[in-house]
């Protein structure tokens, strides 16, 4: 097989919705999503820190037990609990790690594209190596003014992908979304608030877009490795 049969998958770590969990995000992407795609990723999916607080939305859909990143107010401009969020991310970034990016559904998602900025601006995960790619699915910015000038106030370069639905309610806010990246992948489709299954056009970008990303991080590991032996 040489090199490339050596070549280790892209390994993200998988932030579930608001009021679901770790199990239930891995069905829909086990499910849904086509083998070639899950063929090139190191999925690894954890319960977000806290119990749900409220009713979920999948309740009689999946089963409990449900979990919640961090709380938040109607107009989402206010959280509680969300250093603890972003502290328990980085705790499984390095348990579970090393990781290349985060991939992240709805809550999930928002947190993947932000953390992204923070950590460029240094303000999170400043102990787990930089993000390289975010895949995010349902996805949109943060409200809170500190947040959101922390996070969006420079261009995002971390290589990232993105899942529109024509119907989802989120698709206005993950559509202002994209301009806080640096050449985002969209990939869309004709479902609401939900991980889609690929289409074909859908299906050759992405794997294309994962073909880029696991060559830059190969290459990037490579030169690493060599510097280390020099």
């Amino acid at each position: 097989m040489g090199s490339e049969g050596r070549e280790r998958k892209l390994r993200l770590l998988c932030l579930h919705g608001f009021r679901t969990s770790a199990d239930i995000i891995k069905k829909q992407l086990t499910t849904k999503w086509h083998q070639s795609v899950l063929h090139r990723l190191d999925l690894v999916f954890v319960d977000a820190p806290f119990p749900c607080q409220g009713k979920s939305d999948v309740e009689g859909i999946f089963d409990p037990p449900y979990y919640e990143w961090f709380q938040f107010n109607k107009e989402f401009t206010e959280y509680q609990n969300f250093d603890e969020c972003l502290d328990y991310i980085q705790d499984c970034m390095i348990k579970h790690g090393p990781f290349d990016g985060l991939l992240g559904f709805s809550q999930g998602a928002i947190l993947a594209a932000g953390s992204a900025g923070l950590q460029a601006k240094g303000v999170a995960l400043t102990t787990v190596p930089k993000i390289k790619v975010v895949v995010i699915i349902g996805g949109a910015k943060f409200r809170n003014p500190s947040i959101v000038e922390k996070a969006y106030s420079s261009p995002i370069q971390c290589p990232s992908v993105h899942f529109l639905g024509d119907e989802d309610f989120l698709k206005p806010y993950g559509t202002e979304l994209l301009e806080s990246f640096v050449d985002p992948l969209v990939i869309r489709h004709p479902k609401g608030h939900t991980i889609p299954r690929f289409d074909e056009k859908g299906l050759d970008s992405m794997l294309s877009f994962l073909e880029r990303i696991q060559k830059d991080v190969n290459e990037e590991k490579q030169e690493t490795d060599l510097n280390n032996t020099c």
